[in-house]
């Protein structure tokens, strides 16, 4: 580098050309060797580069390197905000040019993708290409916390800002209110440095407490698309207008049915069934499981898809869905209603009379569903009540079931019959009741002739040797088989860990406990919850390791286009294996998603995670508000947890988990067992382990961030404090201290003692 001669400190605008050119991050050694200065030159260019960052010129990035202020450093933070497997954008996560927007950036995975989903950090190098400037990931950072969801409150003239995340336990204050008023449900982003954090209102959501809140509690905090562009409804509006093709096979004389959740927001599977009249299938049924032609309307690389593919599926709450696709697709054209010609695709099954699926085919049809029937209404007709389409629809297609029912026996996959939760509002959206699910016969119909499917679909593809996005369950890892085992043995259930572990093998255990415990309900729903937990995540991935759970050795997801993405590429791989479409080869899948189907997979599996949490939480928020109105009262519990520090209750047929602490069980000495989960009393023999049912008072009820906290109920068994119980963990005004336990030096209570660690 060149400089004057009178002054042996590069100039400001030599430095801002250098910052912009330099390959690497440049920090002030790096300034100071390209301009050959020492002693005390190093220290007047410190001096110097602090005037051009006062000044507004160059600003820090991470640890000392500089770049020019309103610009991007050579190493920095990112913060994803859009991405939809092929294309990932960013901002820098702090921004200090005044008056100029933060540029959105291009990030380029390496052959390593790492599924970036919307809220993800990461340190990455950044150079400029052409007109803008592109990202290289170098590392993925912990998800920031720059944004808190939460509930503005007044205490002593101050605004709060009280989070929504039963995690979060502290309050902020916030510094800029904007047009928030308390009470309002709002987003704000931190500000300032801990220990000094402030909040500032960047949005209001509205009155948390207001029907369809809880969801858009949850929509917010997990970052979930919830409004379509307007091109993208354009485009959704365009197609749907469109003729359903020539040359589909019309199935349209065929009674078609949907079984359906009376509550269902989209139907986009039907089922039909008849006795096979070829003579090489004695016994024999003929079956077809049409499923929106979903990929007839949303073309690759097309506004629609991108859409979809960034959302990943489609998000269920009590009060509202978060389709993957616009309603003019989502709930009217690709929504199989009765009495509607309809474009499907169609999968032809041959079921022999093992139950096995001797033959299949897939065309591209015409269907006009005769009716949508709720799953009671289904059960009851075939308990002996009466339905329209008892005898033409519904009798043939439980007849066939039979067989495959049978066939699922001999396959014996994994059977814990966990019941699912229903909240049921009003048509303003408050909440009448929360209770199970009731499983009906009508449900495992319907789940088996889709499972049928989607093996065939699976089975297809392969024959082809084409792409198959395929549906992984892996079996469980020794690591969690291990923790298993050292549960069951507390309750004399063996599980040998040299075995070849199976679903088979859990199915037994549970017959074992039926056996043990034949009167206890409770340990039955235990150990199933325990072995659901041992259990790994299923994700999408074009790579075939099996369904462990179904015991399947080929699995994919066909039978629901509208909500889940993965479905959707599997229709268009059918379509390209088995030329379905000659006239239109635009919706088949391209070359393009064949190579790219990890990283897809990878995005829609995250997608997935991200509706699960955010629809558990949902409904654990309206589990809360629906006991709001039970504060005080003695309850039905079940222990789900025990730890040191207390133990979590829920009630029982609702969920929703609530803390005891321990502090408030006495003042005995309490042991923690970690390896059988019990706490038991000293000197009482109390004990409280996982599993238990007692009596607990609710003593608050949270339905903003969903917290639960019961209590014992007077008179129950256990030593009382002495004296009155203070307030708070303060000496009282009176001037006595509290009785309650202090926590010992590892934080944790000091009336816990504990043991097999």
């Amino acid at each position: 580098m060149t400089r004057s001669s009178h002054d042996p400190l590069p100039s400001r605008q030599q430095i801002l050309d250098f910052i912009a050119k330099s390959a690497q991050p440049a920090g002030k050694r790096e300034i100071a060797r390209a301009f050959g200065l020492r002693g005390h030159d190093k220290i007047a260019l410190k001096a110097l580069l602090k005037d051009m960052a006062d000044e507004g010129l160059i600003d820090s990035a991470p640890g000392r390197a500089f770049h020019k202020m309103g610009g991007v450093p050579k190493v920095t933070v990112l913060r994803i905000v859009d991405a939809d497997g092929d294309q990932v954008f960013a901002v820098p996560e702090s921004w200090q040019a005044e008056g100029k927007p933060p540029p959105r950036i291009r990030v380029i995975e390496g052959r390593r993708r790492s599924a970036l989903a919307i809220g993800d950090r990461i340190l990455a190098r950044t150079e400029e290409a052409g007109h803008g400037v592109i990202a290289h990931p170098m590392k993925k950072l912990a998800r920031g916390e720059e944004l808190i969801l939460g509930v503005v409150e007044m205490m002593e003239n101050r605004a709060w800002l009280r989070p929504v995340d039963k995690k979060e336990r502290r309050d902020t204050i916030i510094s800029d209110l904007g047009n928030a008023q308390p009470g309002d449900l709002v987003l704000a982003e931190k500000a300032g440095r801990p220990p000094r954090i402030t909040a500032r209102v960047t949005e209001v959501l509205g009155d948390p407490f207001a029907p369809r809140s809880f969801s858009l509690i949850a929509i917010h905090k997990f970052g979930i698309p919830d409004h379509f562009p307007t091109e993208v409804i354009t485009e959704a509006e365009q197609m749907a207008a469109q003729a359903l093709g020539e040359g589909r096979e019309d199935l349209r004389h065929l009674p078609i049915i949907a079984i359906d959740p009376v509550d269902a927001r989209d139907f986009d599977d039907a089922v039909w069934a008849t006795p096979d009249d070829d003579p090489a299938n004695p016994g024999g049924f003929k079956a077809i499981v049409a499923i929106a032609d979903v990929s007839f309307y949303v073309r690759p690389g097309s506004q629609l898809d991108r859409q979809a593919k960034k959302r990943g599926n489609s998000v269920y709450f009590p009060d509202r869905v978060v389709p993957m696709l616009p309603e003019a697709l989502s709930a009217d054209v690709c929504s199989l209603r009765a009495d509607h010609d309809r474009a499907a695709m169609a999968c032809h099954l041959q079921i022999d009379a093992k139950g096995q699926i001797a033959t299949w085919r897939f065309t591209r049809a015409l269907i006009r569903v005769r009716a949508n029937i709720p799953y009671e209404q289904a059960q009851a007709a075939m308990d002996g009540g009466e339905h329209p389409w008892k005898a033409e629809a519904l009798e043939p297609l439980w007849a066939c079931w039979q067989l495959l029912s049978k066939a699922r026996a001999k396959r014996d996959p994994l059977e814990l019959n966990l019941p699912e939760r229903r909240v049921v509002l009003d048509a303003e959206g408050r909440i009448l009741s929360v209770a199970p699910r009731e499983p009906l016969d009508a449900h495992r119909v319907i789940e088996d002739y889709m499972i049928s499917a989607n093996v065939a679909a699976a089975k297809a593809l392969e024959a082809k040797k084409q792409p198959v996005m395929y549906r992984v369950h892996e079996p469980p890892s020794r690591e969690k088989l291990a923790a298993l085992k050292d549960y069951l043995e507390t309750f004399n259930v063996p599980l040998a860990l040299g075995q070849v572990v199976t679903p088979e093998t859990f199915n037994r255990i549970l017959d074992r406990v039926d056996i043990l415990y034949p009167d206890s309900d409770e340990t039955r729903v235990l150990i199933t919850e325990q072995i659901l937990r041992s259990q790994m995540q299923a994700y999408y991935a074009p790579v075939n390791a099996g369904h462990f759970g179904l015991a399947l050795g080929s699995y994919a997801h066909f039978t629901s286009p509208i909500r889940r993405y993965a479905d959707l590429l599997v229709h268009r791989s059918l379509v390209g294996a088995y030329h379905l479409d000659p006239a239109r080869r635009e919706t088949s899948l391209t070359g393009t998603e064949a190579e790219r189907m990890t990283p897809i997979g990878e995005l829609i599996s995250a997608c997935e995670r991200r509706a699960m949490e955010a629809e558990r939480e949902t409904v654990d928020r309206y589990v809360a508000a629906f006991l709001a109105t039970k504060v005080g009262e003695v309850l039905e519990t079940r222990i789900t947890g025990v730890m040191d520090f207390g133990f979590f209750a829920t009630v029982e047929g609702l969920g929703g988990d609530g803390l005891v602490p321990v502090s408030t069980l006495g003042v005995e000495r309490f042991h923690f067992d970690e390896k059988a989960r019990t706490l038991t009393g000293a000197e009482t023999g109390e004990q409280y382990r996982v599993g238990q049912r007692l009596e607990l008072r609710l003593a608050e009820a949270n339905p903003i961030s969903a917290a639960l906290r019961f209590e014992l109920p007077e008179g129950a068994n256990h030593l009382p404090f002495r004296g009155r119980r203070p307030e708070s963990g303060r000496n009282n005004k009176a001037g006595g201290k509290d009785r309650r336990p202090t926590a010992n030096k590892r934080g944790r209570p000091a009336n816990i003692r504990h043991r097999g660690r």
